[in-house]
């Protein structure tokens, strides 16, 4: 069978899709599985052995006719015989419908329902991950809550043990800190990721405390390096590098993302700094939880004090 699925969003939306990926696998072990996203959120899937393309698509820029009609002319060619749209928009459901993909499964609260072949109801309440399993229920399948799986290249467990020679890392632990993307106006302070960072390095100087530099946090972890000058620091270029780095971790702190995501499907302690409004953290499917949310008594994370942080590290 020949699936495709059409998934906006960044990287974090695509690892909520990861449990909905696994039950098609599961169900069709054959399945030939391609993925239309977006360009910077197509590194996801260096960690998902479920998909077997991945096909860029800018579906928040103004694409003109000539940009549908590509995407159009790339989906035919692959002959695909089953389609899931988590897109409400009609944009994505007319390029299914003159697609000429046999089977199409949408959202009900999709611009254009009627396009689609089968249509669920699902409740914005509820968890990304499980709007997504919901498309599920279009085939018949089942939609229960399941734990992202992760599967790290080879290539980058080697790199992460390098890493952690270099550092001095090896047979010693060590807790990473991920301070989030750089230039949000919701982030933690820098000052207040350094508040915690003497806390550890005084309580627990014997547990190494690493900054993860990601493209998207460079500026944030260059602005603490340049007042804590001995910190160590792991600059990942990809997301295998991140997870493999973490996976060695004592300890994840991180604001709620794609970093906390993988710590948490890769089953390290993980803290996640959450606003008030942050979904609540997914259950681990047939495992004891190893994640805490910290929550924010607003929308911003600067009204986290480190001591409501901290409280949470030493206490449990």
């Amino acid at each position: 069978m020949r699936v495709l699925a059409l998934v906006p969003g960044g990287i974090s939306d695509q690892l909520q899709f990861f449990p909905t990926l696994a039950t098609i696998k599961e169900t069709y072990p054959n399945a030939s599985i391609a993925i239309v996203v977006e360009p910077n959120a197509k590194s996801a899937y260096r960690v998902s052995k479920a998909v077997s393309e991945v096909i860029p698509f800018d579906y928040q820029a103004q694409n003109s006719p000539a940009d549908w009609a590509n995407l159009l002319g790339i989906i035919r060619e692959r002959e695909f015989e089953l389609a899931l749209c988590a897109s409400n928009r009609w944009e994505e459901g007319v390029l299914l419908w003159l697609s000429g993909i046999p089977a199409r499964v949408g959202y009900s609260s999709s611009s254009t329902p009627w396009i689609y072949t089968s249509t669920v109801t699902v409740d914005k309440k509820q968890s990304l991950s499980s709007q997504y399993q919901a498309l599920l229920q279009g085939l018949a399948l089942p939609s229960h809550p399941s734990s992202i799986a992760l599967n790290v290249p080879e290539g980058d467990i080697a790199w992460a043990d390098e890493q952690r020679n270099a550092l001095g890392l090896a047979g010693g632990g060590y807790v990473v800190m991920y301070p989030g993307l750089t230039n949000q106006a919701k982030n933690y302070p820098a000052d207040s990721w350094m508040t915690i960072i003497d806390d550890f390095q005084e309580k627990q100087p014997q547990l190494a405390v690493v900054l993860l530099q990601t493209a998207d946090s460079q500026e944030a972890v260059v602005s603490i390096g340049r007042q804590r000058s001995t910190l160590k620091t792991v600059t990942a270029t990809n997301l295998g590098q991140v997870a493999a780095i973490l996976a060695g971790a004592d300890l994840v702190l991180s604001p709620d993302g794609y970093v906390s995501q993988i710590a948490m499907a890769l089953q390290v302690f993980t803290l996640v700094l959450q606003t008030a409004t942050s979904d609540a953290l997914p259950a681990a499917a047939g495992k004891e939880s190893r994640a805490l949310g910290i929550r924010s008594t607003t929308d911003a994370l600067s009204d986290l004090s480190p001591g409501d942080v901290l409280q949470k590290v030493w206490g449990g």
